[in-house]
């Protein structure tokens, strides 16, 4: 298997894919955060002491989406062209998947993962007073859909 971020002589570089056709791609990911049954019910009754903590961390994860190539030095710049992200408040915590649509030359498979990283972030940026133990788990991609590879969608026994 060769690594296709390092040149010959194993520095890092950017994947040149100028010659790529665009085509209509999308990943999914899913991840978690948990937190205090206490924490759960503010989410459930909607009383948190910062706000809509739910509809803050949707702005971030979608807004982070569209910022990724910021955070990862050789992710490329491309054509964010869709991005969903839910979150669920479920008895250990909020889940949260996002997915990330787009026609361009490379897939979104990082920027699926972003967003749902910074809107767990987000979530726990606005418990944290509440509950200093929340942590985010499980960040992973669950699904792609189109590129040079095609489609893949996690087996259930990977989470």
């Amino acid at each position: 298997m060769s690594l296709t971020h390092l040149d010959a002589a194993g520095n890092a570089r950017m994947v040149d894919v100028t010659a790529k056709q665009p085509t209509v791609r999308a990943a999914t990911a899913r991840g978690s955060v948990r937190c205090s049954p206490e924490v759960v019910a503010t989410l459930r009754d909607g009383s948190a002491p910062k706000g809509d903590v739910l509809a803050v961390a949707r702005i971030a994860g979608i807004q982070a989406a569209k910022r990724t190539p910021d955070l990862l030095p050789l992710a490329h710049v491309i054509g964010v062209h869709g991005a969903v992200v839910d979150l669920r408040i479920v008895d250990e915590g909020v889940e949260i998947a996002a997915t990330v649509r787009t026609a361009d030359r490379t897939g979104v498979e990082m920027e699926a993962l972003v967003a749902v990283s910074v809107a767990a972030l987000a979530v726990v940026d606005m418990v944290k007073g509440m509950d200093r133990s929340a942590s985010i788990e499980h960040v992973r991609i669950t699904a792609k859909e189109g590129g040079r590879s095609g489609s893949w969608t996690r087996d259930e026994g990977d989470a």
